[in-house]
């Protein structure tokens, strides 16, 4: 199983002078449940070198057993801060893509030419394409191969309103993932806030929050077996 990871390269979190990033949990808990089954995992971001961690997602609170293996994985944080060019990754070297989350991809994946094009070439290959959180953010302007927009009339999630709104990060963000993937056509539905849900639509995969990323993996998994 030759899996890709794509991150941000996007670490500036609107005007606000704060930070943003990946999700530290979002990437560590499908890293290891996939790494564990013995996945070989490439990790890419739109810049390539150092993926930004978000702030908010490295403090006790949010920490789980998978972040604080990580924090102990020289291996694992060799490869945060080396990841590849995204423009060079290709479609046909991997199994499957999964995509972690943070508010990062809200700038940078949801309008990157090449994660676009790289996604549409993983769906026309029919391999499964994951996302959790606000990953679904890069699905906005993906197409699938009838030219329409690849959620629409599919069962979707992602983070919703109210998380957001939770966050005070409402009027920060550039737009809402529950409201982009409505707006194309997708089929959302949620789990209640901060409750894990996950949802599978063929080879689609979408988790809505932090707290879902290990059913994502889960489901990723059982996609390639």
């Amino acid at each position: 199983m030759k899996i890709l990871f794509v991150l941000t390269s996007h670490d500036k979190l609107g005007d606000t002078g704060k930070k943003t990033g990946f999700w530290v949990e979002e990437f560590a808990n499908p890293y290891y449940t996939l790494l564990d089954k013995g996945a070989d995992i490439t990790l890419a971001t739109p810049k390539g070198g150092a993926a930004p961690i978000d702030p908010s997602s490295n403090t006790p609170d949010a920490s789980t057993a998978d972040t604080e293996r990580f924090e102990k994985d020289a291996v694992a944080q060799e490869k945060i801060k080396n990841t590849k060019v995204l423009a060079d990754m290709n479609a046909d070297d991997f199994d499957a893509v999964f995509y972690p989350g943070g508010h990062g991809p809200l700038w940078d994946l949801a309008n990157d030419a090449n994660s676009i094009a790289l996604i549409e070439k993983f769906n026309e290959q029919k391999k499964p394409i994951a996302f959790v959180c606000h990953a679904p953010a890069a699905l906005k302007s993906v197409k699938g191969q009838d030219g329409e927009f690849l959620v629409k009339g599919k069962k979707v999630t992602g983070f919703t309103n109210t998380e957001e709104d939770a966050v005070q990060l409402t009027d920060v963000v550039p737009f809402l993932v529950e409201n982009a993937l409505k707006e194309n056509g997708g089929i959302y539905s949620k789990g209640e806030d901060w409750a894990a849900y996950a949802l599978q639509d063929g080879n689609l995969i979408t988790g809505q929050n932090p707290a879902s990323s290990e059913l994502v993996a889960e489901k990723l998994l059982a996609s390639l077996n």
